[in-house]
């Protein structure tokens, strides 16, 4: 009775060790997909924001809809327009900002600007048109390396490979420029 009883034991101990060796086996699919980073992605409607710098109010930003990835560098995309007001000390508008689609890389303070880009100026009544532009918050100007156009009351300038121009449109750097434009006599700017 004994032997047949250390018989059983043996065959019980076979058949769970060879369980539990088959049941170790996983799907190297599987196990990658336990690993492999998400992104998590946040939606917003209707967003109004407001951006400040020494406590002071610089821009009012609305869109109708905005996502906000969350990856190792996140950033926030708004798909369905984007417009901005930006005002000056005295929280005045002093310009504004359209367009159809926008990036915001949150660790570079610096936004993409795609489709349609519209910058007014409120003072000085100047237009900046171009279908692709950077915004640099931290130094408060715009610049781009595609053609722009600037509409001043009396001229329209073309710069054919791009311009940088302050965020309130009353300076510009312009590449390869067309159109009339003011010289001092003596050819150097002052």
């Amino acid at each position: 009775m004994r032997k047949k009883r250390t018989r059983y034991y043996l065959y019980a101990a076979a058949f769970l060790m060879g369980c539990f060796f088959m049941s170790c086996e996983n799907d190297q699919a599987v196990v990658d997909s336990l690993f492999k980073k998400k992104v998590a992605i946040e939606e917003a409607k209707d967003i109004v924001s407001y951006l400040s710098q020494g406590g002071t109010v610089k821009a009012k930003l609305t869109s109708p809809f905005m996502l906000r990835y969350q990856a190792d560098s996140a950033y926030m995309e708004f798909p369905r327009t984007l417009h901005v007001d930006f005002y000056d000390d005295s929280t005045v508008v002093e310009s504004t900002l359209d367009a159809r689609y926008a990036k915001y890389v949150e660790y570079d303070h610096k936004v993409l600007l795609r489709d349609s880009v519209l910058v007014q100026s409120i003072k000085n009544g100047d237009t900046l048109r171009t279908q692709e532009l950077w915004w640099d918050q931290d130094k408060q100007e715009f610049y781009t390396d595609k053609p722009a156009h600037v509409y001043q009351r009396d001229k329209i300038i073309f710069a054919k490979n791009g311009l940088r121009a302050a965020q309130n449109l009353t300076s510009y750097t312009f590449y390869s420029s067309s159109g009339p434009m003011l010289v001092p006599s003596n050819g150097m700017p002052q």
